[in-house]
């Protein structure tokens, strides 16, 4: 959506910038009465969000199991609403919690969802890493992803790659680039392969999931920095993925 992001408050005149606060409300007094002031409008898809973990990881360890899987997936679920990839008109950094925020809610569902687990262990080893680290941007390696966790890793790349791929679309439209052709290859190879493993619902090997990230990951250095062997790389590891 393309906003003005400069606002001023109708009643106290402050001014203030929506595109960090992501509210249309007056910082100072509160108002709801306040108007764009910008002569020019910028695409802007990303709201600004905390993403704590602490109460999550309190009830993870205090409160009945169903309980803790809804705090869990609360907490992550608002912080990922918002969280698109462009700032007033520029692309922004990828951010490992947005990835590690889908990750954690999909694996607390299945924790929610499943009676037993064949090897508890692992299962709570890497639930319990995703909570310590997740709101640091920090995931367990794809080497210690469970078979029955599998899908958790792999819906939650395919569906960030796939928020990426829409809003990477609307900039190159919005500021009228003409995007080269690798970088054509690389949008339309993420889009075939998030498609893919939303078709298997995310049960892929996590290794083959890391390399559609980093895939998309490698894309955005190269629109963001133009870092020409960012967008090589990742046109590679898509070719390494295959039809596997």
């Amino acid at each position: 959506m393309e906003i003005r992001g400069a606002r001023e408050c109708s009643d106290c005149g402050t001014r203030w910038s929506y595109y960090d606060t992501g509210s249309v409300e007056c910082p100072e007094c509160g108002s709801m009465r306040s108007v764009g002031v910008d002569e020019d409008r910028a695409l802007h898809t990303t709201t600004p969000a905390e993403f704590d973990l602490t109460e999550a990881r309190t009830a993870w360890d205090e409160a009945p199991e169903d309980e803790a899987v809804d705090v869990v997936k609360a907490a992550c679920r608002e912080f990922v609403r918002g969280n698109g990839f462009v700032h007033a008109g520029d692309l922004v950094a990828f951010d490992g919690r947005r990835v590690a925020a889908r990750e954690l809610a999909n694996a607390v569902d299945v924790v929610g969802r499943t009676r037993s687990f064949e090897n508890p262990e692992d299962v709570d080893y890497y639930v319990l890493s995703l909570l310590r680290g997740a709101d640091g941007g920090e995931r367990p390696p794809a080497a210690d992803v469970p078979p029955v966790m599998r899908a958790a890793r792999g819906l939650a790349t395919a569906d960030l790659v796939e928020r990426y791929r829409r809003d990477v679309r609307d900039w190159l439209e919005v500021t009228d680039r003409t995007p080269v052709p690798a970088v054509n290859d690389v949008l339309t190879g993420l889009e075939s392969h998030q498609k893919r493993v939303q078709a298997l619902q995310g049960d892929v090997d996590p290794r083959d999931a890391d390399a559609l990230y980093a895939a998309a990951r490698g894309l955005n250095e190269y629109l963001r920095d133009g870092d020409e062997s960012a967008v090589v790389e990742a046109a590679d590891r898509l070719r390494s993925l295959g039809d596997t």
